[in-house]
């Protein structure tokens, strides 16, 4: 599958996240496809320079955004749709993994982590979504991707509050397929396993990476252009069935 499978001439689309990994490949992917891309940044603005300079076609934006204040995860959408007179797209990638093991914080500690964790990876997509329904709706419906993880099934015992957020993101996502269905807004839900990116790179290379690549029978992680494809195949508007889908891309080292 390549970009130029599908046509997102002239659609407009807002990916979270989108100045390094996931999220990078992401919006490089729906540019190649031929869609405007406004890149969100948490705190790293050069890095979203980066990625603008890099993306074929002209009219990309970057936004910059704390996605754990509500008001400016809610606003978010509208400053991306006045910048690009449109948007048809919202893909939600921007999170953060932070580990707290049970036990072994102090409870000050432990509830900061989980309190983080929750408002960027829950909270702040489901501020993105809402303030994004309307453009969407204006622009005759849309579709919203969200990234979650194989730790929502697997579990995240070093990181609880990093699987439950992705557990409940994967719920949000299906609970507004079905009540954004009357806008035509598509809603799918995309759950990576360990995906080899600049930030994993090292950590895969050492001692432990062996042992992560062997969950798979195919002896591998997946890569940023793989998870990439799969989001541009659900907002391509050739497979909306997928909408309310779960799709798991983890080289079959988590089956459910």
């Amino acid at each position: 599958m390549t970009e130029k499978s599908f046509d997102l001439d002239g659609r407009a689309a807002l990916v979270t996240g989108a100045n390094r990994g996931i999220g990078r490949a992401i919006a490089e992917h729906l540019a190649r496809a031929g869609a405007v891309v406004a890149v969100h940044f948490g705190s790293s603005e050069a890095s979203a320079d980066e990625v603008l300079a890099g993306l074929a076609g002209e009219g990309h934006i970057k936004l910059g955004a704390d996605l754990a204040n509500p008001v400016f995860a809610a606003d978010l959408p509208q400053r991306a749709a006045e910048a690009l007179g449109r948007l048809d797209i919202v893909v939600n990638n921007a999170g953060i993994y932070e580990r707290h093991p049970v036990g072994e914080l102090e409870t000050e500690d432990w509830e900061a982590i989980w309190r983080r964790t929750l408002a960027v990876n829950l909270d702040g997509p489901a501020h993105v979504i809402h303030g994004a329904v309307p453009h969407l709706t204006a622009a005759g419906g849309g579709h919203i991707v969200n990234i979650t993880s194989r730790g929502a099934f697997r579990g995240e015992p070093m990181a609880p509050a990093y699987g439950a957020a992705k557990a409940g993101l994967n719920s949000l996502s299906q609970s507004l397929a079905q009540a954004l269905a009357p806008r035509n807004i598509k809603v799918v839900a995309v759950a990576p396993g360990w995906v080899l990116t600049d930030m994993t790179r090292d950590f895969l290379a050492g001692p432990e990476g062996a042992d992560i690549r062997a969950q798979s029978p195919h002896d591998r992680t997946a890569t940023v252009d793989e998870v990439a494809e799969v989001v541009l195949l659900a907002v391509s508007g050739r497979a909306d069935a997928l909408t309310g889908g779960i799709i798991d891309v983890n080289c079959a080292s988590y089956l459910r």
